[in-house]
């Protein structure tokens, strides 16, 4: 089955080729930079010019643990930086426009952070303004770039399962919020900045769902003020279905992050090891049974790569493959849009009851 196997793990190569490769700033020097972007960086041989960080003293530490060579005194001073072709933005949500903005007016290339904007007509404004100046803009949607994501998503375009009919993500897990001071006092949470991961993946192999559903709540006693479970249901043309159920309060220990999609002649399903033991992870499984290859039963697919950090190199990497030879990033600015409108018509469906339509006002 090795031989079988080798286009699946070709599909999921993150290797950025040599002639790919562009000097990278980043804007920002929280902990997710810290564990993913720069290690994930540095195994792709990429190089990061400097940081800036509202924080001078955090980067500062970031950069000196990671061999970054300097650090920026402002943003102005990282966009005067000619060698910096990317930016990469690594802020909280609401200050990420202005800082997109400005990089592209100094003629860099961007790489945003989910969500990419707080709402659809500010996203398409900078979808726009890219396009006016001839730039890239993508999203670090990274979950689509995950090795057992990204070999599943192989296996359905390779016909191995049939035509898919569901799609679910199972996740039952207990998150500290407060390691973000802003996610504790936003009203919305967990689709937005958590199931977003998920729904992404969903619309990278089954694409936009015609209607959604959710139901959304709190548990007594949280320390977030937004919703911390969610039920996200996605309806496509025919029989086609997906589901994101995901809960953050689960105190008992027993955590649970599971996907799995069921298709005509088989079905697919795996793990996502990071979130069992949140930053440090463990292993993604994957497992396929297929009546078209044939498998003979489950077999397991040899996942080596995690989440975090190796699946931060897959953005970069389709936003640098783009630059060098043009086209649209994998994860663009516009086709995060369908993210974003899926996103506000599951909090629409949250809020009223009732099903409603990606990108309409019913």
């Amino acid at each position: 089955m090795i031989d079988v196997f080798a286009p699946i793990a070709a599909a999921a190569d993150l290797t950025i080729p040599g002639a790919h490769r562009r000097p990278i700033a980043i804007v920002g020097a929280g902990a997710i930079v810290d564990v993913a972007h720069l290690p994930a960086y540095r195994q792709a041989g990429l190089e990061v010019t400097g940081l800036y960080d509202l924080d001078a003293g955090r980067a500062a530490e970031v950069a000196a643990r990671h061999g970054v060579p300097r650090t920026y005194g402002s943003l102005e001073e990282l966009l005067a930086d000619e060698r910096a072709a990317v930016v990469d933005i690594a802020v909280a949500p609401q200050a990420q426009p202005g800082v997109a903005r400005a990089a592209l007016a100094a003629g860099r290339h961007v790489l945003c952070q989910k969500p990419f904007a707080p709402d659809v007509a500010t996203g398409q404004g900078l979808v726009d303004l890219a396009a006016a100046t001839g730039l890239k803009i993508a999203v670090n949607q990274q979950l689509r770039f995950d090795e057992g994501i990204a070999a599943a998503r192989a296996m359905v375009r390779a016909g191995w399962i049939g035509e898919p009919t569901a799609m679910t993500f199972t996740v039952n897990i207990l998150t500290d919020w407060s390691a973000w001071d802003w996610l504790v006092t936003t009203d919305r949470l967990e689709i937005v900045y958590h199931s977003i991961h998920y729904l992404d993946a969903i619309r990278s192999i089954l694409g936009d769902p015609e209607r959604v559903f959710c139901t959304g709540s709190r548990t007594p006693g949280q320390l977030a003020r937004g919703e911390t479970r969610t039920m996200s249901t996605l309806i496509y043309p025919g029989e086609v279905r997906a589901l994101v159920h995901a809960t953050h309060e689960n105190r008992s220990g027993d955590q649970e992050a599971s996907f799995r999609i069921d298709g005509t002649l088989g079905a697919i399903k795996g793990t996502l090891g990071l979130l069992y033991d949140y930053p440090r992870g463990r292993p993604d499984t994957l497992e396929v049974d297929s009546r078209v290859v044939p498998t003979d039963g489950w077999l397991p697919y040899p996942v080596t790569g995690r989440w975090l950090p190796d699946a931060v190199a897959g953005p970069m990497g389709s936003l640098l493959r783009a630059i060098a030879e043009g086209g649209e990033p994998e994860t663009s600015g516009a086709d995060n849009l369908g993210t974003l409108r899926l996103l506000d018509a599951l909090y629409r469906s949250m809020d009223s009851g009732e099903s409603r339509r990606p990108g309409s006002s019913s």
